[in-house]
């Protein structure tokens, strides 16, 4: 599964940045071992669609719980998708700090963006006090209780530290590895076998230096950028630093409650998918279907059950 990289651009943007659009969606990183989604200001939209031409994914940053109405100056997720939109950003920090919006309201924005078919990047974390006085794990656990749409289909989570947007600092990749594993555990917990399902973006101050380390991070799908995607060189920089090939892969097509391979340093009874055993594969072992995993190697296990060839 490629990485995703995710700009958004706030409150910037002008017609004249629509070359930098242009810039990303001709390089070849979408094709190489990424995917590029830009989330730009509504008003550049429309004008995005067409100049990505499929090659970038073009999102909304935010969007109102309901389709229409008396909502002056609020923007639906049916009118994202009608530009051309194919996602929309939830409960980013920011709308949380300056509009005041709770977990309901965000809650009320994932399940309409799910229902105008886009797919919803959630975003939760926690401020520097929350995390000094050892909150962090329970904020997330909260923030996703009261936010989560009713299923997995479609959704994203966005793990950003409050503390690190825009400041230049970042956790440690421990940090971030322990608080992607507890989302996991939230997710899973919540939506059963299809919560492994659930791609977990890092955000907050990620820049073409650190993206690489971050994104080989366990658990990490993808990054969520702010004022780094704003160039196409920047954005392009940390899409390069992806690796081609990620160390988590969807669940099976076929049986979703198969854990993907992720290291294959790991103990094969921890990765063994449960579809085990068949004559053919347990031949390669002598009989020992752990055994042929160990033959075989985790990266060919990992790319049966990614590309839906699961037994």
């Amino acid at each position: 599964m490629p990485a995703l990289i995710v700009g958004n651009w706030k409150m910037n943007g002008l017609g004249e940045d629509i070359a930098e659009i242009a810039a990303m969606a001709g390089s070849s990183a979408p094709k190489r071992g990424s995917g590029i989604w830009i989330a730009p200001p509504f008003t550049l939209i429309d004008r995005a669609v067409i100049v990505s031409a499929g090659a970038v994914k073009i999102g909304g940053q935010d969007c109102h719980g309901n389709a229409k109405g008396a909502h002056t100056g609020c923007v639906s997720a049916p009118m994202l998708a009608d530009l051309g939109a194919g996602f929309v950003i939830v409960g980013h920090s920011e709308r949380r700090r300056d509009n005041g919006e709770t977990d309901a309201d965000v809650r009320a924005k994932a399940m309409a963006g799910r229902a105008a078919e886009l797919e919803v990047i959630l975003c939760i974390g926690e401020t520097r006090v929350q995390r000094d006085s050892g909150q962090t794990e329970a904020v997330l656990s909260s923030q996703l209780a009261g936010s989560l749409p009713d299923d997995a289909e479609g959704l994203i989570i966005a793990y950003e530290p409050v503390w690190a947007i825009g400041t230049g600092l970042t956790p440690t990749l421990g940090d971030v590895e322990t608080a992607h594993a507890h989302i996991r555990s939230q997710i899973v917990a919540r939506f059963g076998p299809a919560g492994h399902g659930v791609r977990i973006l890092y955000g907050g101050s990620v820049t073409p230096a650190n993206a690489g380390d971050l994104l080989r991070v366990a658990d990490v799908g993808g990054v969520l950028v702010g004022g780094a995607s704003l160039t196409a060189e920047s954005l392009l920089g940390i899409a390069s630093s992806a690796p081609l090939l990620r160390t988590r892969a969807k669940p099976c097509k076929a049986r979703p409650h198969i854990l993907s391979v992720r290291n294959e340093s790991l103990p094969a009874r921890d990765y063994l998918p449960a579809c085990h055993p068949r004559p053919d594969h347990t031949r390669a072992g002598g009989g020992d279907p752990a055994a042929a995993f160990r033959r075989r190697g985790a990266w060919y296990w990992w790319w049966r059950c990614h590309h839906g060839y699961c037994w």
